[in-house]
């Protein structure tokens, strides 16, 4: 029997997934697809941030890291790659992308951030962190390390941040569909031990890389010699 089509991207809630990708790999790529499927996401959009604020300059140029984005998400059609941070001449933070998202979507697309439960902890640092709920609902994916949703919420969070999420929690993703913004909903996603600066090093050293990120973007970096001499 076939399977039942899935929804068009201009349909649903819309995932966000923005990361420096430096490179992006399969961890970034199965956290999408759990999310997806978990939360019942039309589709997730892959942003790379042109500058990222909260870290160091990356090792591969922006355009480099839009090209790798775009060369995993290749042959799911449920992936898009969104270059706008990569084409702005400002810092990528997540405030003014969503901002953005909302002007071309319109105030009643459901859009959805997916962040992990670290970077979620971490919303206060954030530049207009309080404004985020009111353009997206965010989803909480539990990595590696730390327990399934239900068990941790929201006991570990900082007085500030139990505040702002205070009435905002819910365990139905079901709810997303209902409202533009505003929920926050926790999902678990298997863990995967991959990381970018593990990638990077294995290149440095000469060391393979294949099977922690696509065929393709792994024949990219070695066309491009990327990550290759000194540095992480």
């Amino acid at each position: 029997m076939p399977a039942e089509p899935r929804p068009p991207a201009t349909a649903g809630p819309l995932g966000l997934l923005g990361g420096t990708f430096d490179p992006i790999h399969l961890g970034h790529l199965r956290l999408a697809e759990e999310a997806r499927e978990a939360l019942g996401l039309a589709a997730v959009r892959l942003i790379p941030a042109g500058q990222p604020p909260h870290r160091g300059e990356p090792r591969s140029s922006a355009d480099q890291r839009l090209a790798m984005a775009r060369l995993a998400s290749t042959g799911n059609p449920a992936f898009e790659v969104d270059d706008s941070e990569v084409r702005a001449a400002s810092k990528s933070y997540t405030v003014l992308t969503l901002e953005r998202l909302r002007a071309e979507l319109g105030p009643a697309r459901p859009l959805v951030l997916i962040l992990g439960a670290d970077a979620f902890e971490g919303l206060p640092g954030w530049h207009r962190w309080q404004a985020l709920f009111d353009l997206a609902h965010i989803a909480v994916a539990n990595r590696p390390g730390y327990a399934p949703h239900g068990r941790r919420w929201p006991a570990t969070l900082s007085p500030e941040l139990a505040a702002a999420c205070a009435g905002r929690h819910s365990s139905d993703p079901a709810d997303l569909a209902t409202a533009p913004a505003g929920r926050i909903v926790p999902f678990d996603m298997t863990p995967l031990a991959i990381s970018a600066s593990l990638i990077r090093d294995l290149v440095r050293t000469g060391h393979s890389v294949r099977y922690l990120l696509p065929d393709s973007v792994v024949d990219y970096i070695a066309a491009h010699h990327l990550y290759e001499g000194n540095g992480t």
